[in-house]
């Protein structure tokens, strides 16, 4: 362990030398028994902890901490982290100048300690006015691969992706909405390891990698929603997958009424899947072992239980692979209106009709009535941005999330493109949307995603 001899303030907002933080982890040290080590541009405290046995905890033991002051360290850090349970280990992410990156891992013994940690410390005001953000956190071992040719089988992707990166363990493929023969255009592949996944990240990430002669595009897939056993004890919603578009609401109805009359509430469609709710949570649970793999409409369905949105997890960043937050959100930025020339995997977006742009005169004492704009038509809007906005409101989604990625040019250019999330719908079968083209300016990359968004809805 060594710190740079640079001053720091402590909690009391004063101003302490490095050779006092250094003084103040030593001591910390010395009453807790656990050892720390800096590596890597992080500094592990634990890992396991003094007297442990035994296999490190399992998947989900671990939380992520955003927004901590710089100049907080473990001395700080540890004592309020230890409120929610024993700590197995504890990474602060370091910058070379002696700072905290802004970031921690805490790995505690059990599931049910990480739990706590993220009721009671999440929005916990560390210092005056400083409050820290603490969610799930979880090693990614998934993979997005996409502009994959559509005629390919679960068994020619997974054969293809073994072929040229190592622990792939399995591939998971979505039908197409409208012809259940093809695929939507993209995979999810699974490694047995976070490593093996990033290691395959970075072999096939530079974008001159083709499989079947299709340059494919790579980018960790948003983990799955964690969701507390006892949350889930009380879900009696079902989630319905790669439903006909076609089948009505109705015919869902019925048929998950089958096998017990006037148990479904009622049911709720979108393109091609759909949320049962039940009166009873034992009905759903029934039916979620009768229905799975029945036919509708033609169509073989998968059935689970709904995970509840967590309305709280607006906040998240990519921190090589982990879900995490941030503040990527750029929906504040103005966008360029939908007469923007663009193309979509060779074809022309759908654009709404023209707005019409003509002006008029505003006379003294014309009458002004206030009004939402989600009370206008769709054809008032131009812009793709705002209309995927007005889209997501009148199906009582929560608004788009729009998440801003760049890379440079062979002439030096930064390139940009957003990535849209919409959380309500966001599920393992689309987690999210983002175009395969890249655009000079933040505003056209936004309007690119918002069509390529509704495009695709």
């Amino acid at each position: 362990m060594h710190e740079e001899n640079k001053p720091a303030a402590n909690g009391c907002g004063k101003i302490r030398s490095g050779t006092q933080n250094e003084a103040a982890l030593l001591a910390l040290m010395e009453k807790t028994g656990y050892s720390m080590v800096q590596e890597n541009g992080q500094r592990k405290f634990g890992g396991p902890p003094p007297g442990w046995e035994g296999p490190p905890p399992p998947r989900g033991c671990e939380v992520f901490v955003g927004k901590i002051p710089r100049d907080m360290y473990e001395d700080e850090l540890v004592p309020v982290f230890e409120r929610a349970g024993k700590i197995y280990e504890f990474r602060l992410m370091m910058e070379f100048s002696g700072e905290n990156r802004g970031y921690a891992f805490v790995m505690y013994t059990t599931k049910e300690e990480a739990q706590l940690a993220i009721k009671i410390l999440n929005n916990y005001e560390i210092r005056p006015g400083k409050f820290i953000g603490v969610c799930v956190s979880l090693d990614n071992c998934r993979l997005f691969i996409g502009a994959i040719p559509k005629e390919k089988k679960k068994e020619d992707i997974l054969n293809e992706m073994k072929k040229v990166t190592e622990g792939v363990v399995d591939v998971i493929v979505y039908p197409n909405a409208t012809d259940k023969t093809k695929n939507r255009g993209f995979a999810f592949v699974e490694y047995e390891s976070h490593r093996a996944a990033a290691v395959a990240r970075r072999r096939l990430i530079p974008g001159t990698f083709q499989l079947w002669g299709h340059t494919i595009q790579v980018d960790w897939a948003d983990p799955e929603k964690e969701v507390d056993e006892e949350t889930m004890q009380r879900v009696k919603v079902l989630y319905v997958r790669n439903l006909m578009i076609s089948t009505t609401e109705d015919t869902i109805k019925a048929e998950f009424n089958k096998f017990k009359p006037g148990v479904v509430e009622r049911v709720k469609k979108l393109r091609d899947y759909a949320f049962v709710h039940f009166f009873h949570r034992e009905d759903a649970v029934a039916a979620m072992s009768v229905m799975n793999g029945k036919c509708i409409d033609g169509a073989s369905v998968e059935v689970t239980l709904a995970k509840p949105v967590n309305k709280e997890g607006t906040w998240k960043q990519h921190f090589n692979g982990q879900t995490s937050p941030g503040s990527e959100n750029l929906l504040g930025f103005p966008v360029k209106p939908a007469s923007l020339s663009v193309r979509l995997n060779g074809q022309h977006s759908p654009g709404p009709p023209e707005a019409e742009r003509c002006t008029y005169p505003f006379f003294p004492g014309i009458k002004l009535t206030p009004v939402s704009m989600y009370s206008l038509k769709s054809s008032h809007f131009s812009s793709a941005a705002m209309r995927l906005d007005y889209f997501c409101n009148k199906n009582n989604w929560a608004p788009p999330e729009y998440y801003l990625y760049s890379t440079t040019s062979q002439d030096g250019k930064v390139l940009l493109v957003y990535k849209v999330l919409i959380p309500t719908i966001a599920d393992g079968s689309q987690s999210y949307f983002m175009p395969d083209k890249l655009c000079t300016t933040v505003e056209a990359a936004k309007e690119l995603a918002a069509q390529f968004a509704l495009l695709h809805l």
